[in-house]
């Protein structure tokens, strides 16, 4: 497994060790100590798994009080997945960073806590899959203007994207409050 820091202090891409044959393969998406021993103390509190059809942005979201920390994959198809810092003092805060994750790099994201996360499905369809740190509490969730311009994000976007009113609703960056955001560490 070798896992990389991205720009974006505290968020890593997780490059597994896949095994195959013609029987199919296995690979390891999660192992506390190996993460431990790269710093990544983590302790996960829920699963999720969301399947999407292509063009479906979900994102970009957070929660507050209650932040999430992610652990995040694809196990079938693409999605083009963004992390944006919102962590209030951080030296990269209001940055996105973006991956492609699929069922044929198997690349794993881990977004930590105080940062807010989408994806746009590339594929077909996807099935994609999270850990998260934190329950869901929908009471809390929030969401950042997709299309934000000054986060300057490149979706590999054909047409519009299809979008839940949450995320039509979404803030640009600027007109959060930022005395609410978690503090960089």
């Amino acid at each position: 497994m070798e896992i990389t820091q991205s720009k974006l202090k505290g968020a890593f891409l997780v490059k597994p060790n896949v095994f195959g044959d013609e029987r199919g393969f296995f690979m390891e998406t999660w192992n506390e100590e190996r993460f431990s021993n790269e710093g990544i103390d983590l302790k996960f509190k829920q699963d999720n798994v969301s399947k999407s059809s292509k063009g479906v942005l979900r994102g970009l979201h957070y929660q507050l009080p209650k932040s999430q920390g992610k652990l995040v994959y694809v196990l079938e198809g693409e999605v083009f997945d963004v992390i944006v810092d919102i962590r209030k003092g951080s030296p990269t805060f209001g940055m996105a960073e973006s991956y492609y994750l699929n069922e044929t790099n198997k690349h794993i994201l881990y977004v930590p806590e105080g940062f807010a996360h989408g994806f746009l499905v590339t594929s077909e369809t996807a099935l994609f899959t999270y850990k998260c740190t934190e329950t869901y509490h929908p009471e809390n969730e929030y969401a950042i203007l997709w299309n934000d311009p000054n986060l300057n994000i490149q979706w590999p976007l054909d047409s519009e994207p299809t979008l839940s009113k949450k995320d039509c609703d979404g803030i640009p960056l600027s007109e959060m409050n930022v005395n609410n955001l978690p503090s960089y560490n």
